[in-house]
């Protein structure tokens, strides 16, 4: 019975494998691109300073730059499942044993 069923569900378990290792390669490719974006915004700041570009290439420059890099990173939170609040905490109770009004606290020594 479970060697019938193994081939019957065989095509459907490999097209998930496929699509798992597609995801897979989709997020390592979104990870790097967000790594690239930085390496250039680096490289950008660097021929600004040493006189490559102007000072209005560099602001066009970054500005695609900067706008790719904030396209990723909304996609990266759209893709994020949401966390749930954390739920606060109790305090805990002290185990201190409180005076009657009107008395001082006794002190050890």
């Amino acid at each position: 019975m479970f060697l019938i069923d193994d081939l019957l569900l065989s095509p459907v378990k490999g097209v998930l494998w496929v699509f798992r290792e597609i995801h897979d390669a989709a997020e390592k490719e979104l990870a790097g691109e967000s790594e690239a974006i930085t390496g250039a915004l680096s490289e950008l700041y660097m021929k600004l300073e040493t006189g490559q570009i102007t000072e209005t290439q560099f602001d066009a420059q970054e500005k695609v730059l900067l706008d790719r890099l904030d396209r990723l990173q909304a996609q990266e939170q759209a893709a994020a499942p949401e966390k749930k609040p954390a739920k606060p905490r109790l305090k805990a109770k002290s185990r201190r044993r409180k005076s009657p009004p009107g008395e001082k606290p006794a002190t050890f020594a």
